[in-house]
């Protein structure tokens, strides 16, 4: 299958007997790209091409995404980097740069975290982990009834209504009301997605792993000094309406030597709202930043102090 956007070809592997869908092109230093919630790899479509003159791209439909199966599995984010690595390994990749957009930054820092001798740096965009805020939308995923009302909202008349208004809103709206309406063309194609049951049990499944009523389960707090051997960016778009734009300021207290950057008139997809901007980030990110070497010695002695110490306090900071 030929994207009509990229001109690359999704391609095909099973890996522990489940099909995995993922596009690969481009060649030089390896950008693993993983999306987000309810998305697939052709959020990335935008920047895919600009990437690839420089780097291998790879940009694979996490499982129970996209084109890949959508089996009862292991819906949490071990679950999810041990695909990563198994699937580099397939392709014949030793180490990359990950980068994660939504709850994709979690699956990034939580690769980071159990494989760090095949990670040479990480990039965050508009991702989970970095605060326990998130909408009330995702939550309602887990609210009992969620799977028979979408069973009801995502049958072909309802939804063909549902997403046409949508993709129209997405395109209204000035000034103020403009950060509302950004991203509606992308709630478009998730609710077309959650036509098919098995990524609607996929979905659930994951939500519950890493979202409860409070908000985000999952937090890279208490592991951050590890980021100490691990060059790390951020990017957020202002204007985000799913995961706060102030969680990008707690990467402070996280890891102070991350770079963060907030792009205006972008929502929580900076990637797509400002493609060229995004890549030259990425491309200035990797250019300049030494790629992480692991040591053991060192790993075994920044895991002994951090056990030892308070784990950093998530702050919020300033106003989404």
């Amino acid at each position: 299958m030929t994207d009509s956007v990229t001109g690359t070809e999704t391609q095909f592997l099973t890996l522990h007997g489940k099909r995995r869908a993922f596009v690969k092109t481009g060649s030089g230093p390896a950008l693993l790209l993983l999306h987000g919630l309810a998305c697939d790899s052709t959020t990335w479509n935008r920047v895919i091409p600009i990437l690839a003159k420089k780097y291998t791209v790879i940009a694979p439909d996490l499982l129970g995404h996209g084109l890949s199966d959508k089996p009862r599995a292991d819906y949490t984010l071990g679950g999810y980097a041990n695909g990563m690595r198994d699937l580099l390994t397939i392709l014949g990749i030793d180490k990359v740069t990950v980068v994660g957009h939504s709850f994709g930054g979690g699956v990034a820092m939580q690769f980071a975290y159990q494989f760090p001798e095949r990670t040479q740096r990480v990039m965050l965009v508009s991702s989970g982990g970095l605060g326990p805020e998130v909408t009330p939308i995702i939550k309602l995923i887990q609210a009992p009834g969620w799977e028979q009302v979408m069973r009801v909202l995502t049958l072909p008349g309802i939804r063909h209504v549902e997403t046409a208004a949508l993709r129209a809103l997405s395109t209204y709206g000035g000034g103020g009301l403009r950060k509302y309406t950004r991203d509606l063309d992308e709630a478009a194609a998730i609710v077309d997605s959650w036509a098919d049951r098995r990524t609607r049990f996929a979905i659930r499944h994951l939500v519950r792993a890493v979202i409860d009523w409070q908000g985000q389960i999952v937090t890279m707090s208490d592991r951050a000094y590890l980021t100490e051997t691990m060059p790390m960016a951020v990017v957020w778009g202002r204007d985000d309406q799913v995961i706060p734009v102030r969680h990008s300021s707690n990467v402070a207290a996280l890891a102070p030597e991350a770079s963060v950057r907030v792009l205006p008139d972008s929502g929580h997809f900076p990637h797509r709202d400002h493609p060229e901007e995004f890549a030259r980030l990425l491309d200035e990110f990797v250019s300049t930043s030494e790629p992480a070497v692991y040591n053991r010695a060192k790993f075994r002695r920044l895991l002994r102090q951090g056990s030892a110490a308070e784990p950093t306090p998530l702050v919020s900071v300033g106003t989404a």
